[in-house]
């Protein structure tokens, strides 16, 4: 079987990262998860090369001047940059591991237009009510903040049909079992559910 690229995407609050996890620790295939690339600084604990690759403005730009990311954007309008490095992505999958890409809807459709085949995945909260819930439990965030991330899940919610596999997260073991067999299918059988 070829290795995948597999892209995962849906609003903060979705359960993306909880989803993503568990699929690295109890999916059969070979699997990875692809290390984005940030401008922002670290935070405590972040381990660059493994949380991020943490990149100064100068890097970021030149690596997207020579077109070595497969997507990049400038993220919540504070200046900081987010992209997929192409080169370890490219050596994951040359190796036969299946790589996930966990990626806002715009980066989503960057790398959708360039790999077509892509095993594309959106994980939906289920209402924005839910979402909203799940944002206000993690007591992170500012009534700004959630309100602001609320009107960019409005928007990403909006993309649903770009994708070949849309999932509710209802339960994290679920939505992973559901992803764990679309990696196993052959490409023939991804079809939109």
């Amino acid at each position: 079987m070829m290795a995948k690229l597999i892209v995962i995407s849906g609003p903060s609050g979705a359960g993306k990262s909880t989803v993503v996890r568990e699929i690295l620790s109890t999916c059969r295939q070979p699997i990875c998860l692809s290390v984005s690339a940030t401008t922002r600084p670290p935070r405590p604990g972040e381990i660059d090369g493994e949380s991020y690759h943490f990149l100064t403005l100068e890097q970021f730009a030149a690596y997207r001047e020579r077109g070595e990311f497969l997507e990049c954007a400038e993220v919540f309008g504070r200046g900081d940059w987010y992209g997929t490095l192409r080169q370890p992505v490219q050596a994951s999958l040359a190796e036969g591991r299946h790589v996930i890409l966990e990626i806002d809807v715009a980066g989503a459709k960057a790398v959708m237009a360039e790999f077509p085949g892509v095993l594309s995945v959106f994980i939906h909260p289920g209402s924005t009510a839910e979402l909203e819930r799940r944002l206000r439990g993690r007591n992170t965030e500012s009534d700004a903040s959630i309100a602001r991330r609320l009107a960019v899940a409005a928007e990403e919610l909006t993309a649903v049909g770009l994708y070949q596999h849309v999932i509710v997260n209802h339960h994290v073991g679920q939505t992973v079992e559901q992803i764990c067999r679309l990696i196993e299918q052959g490409e023939e059988h991804c079809t939109k559910n």
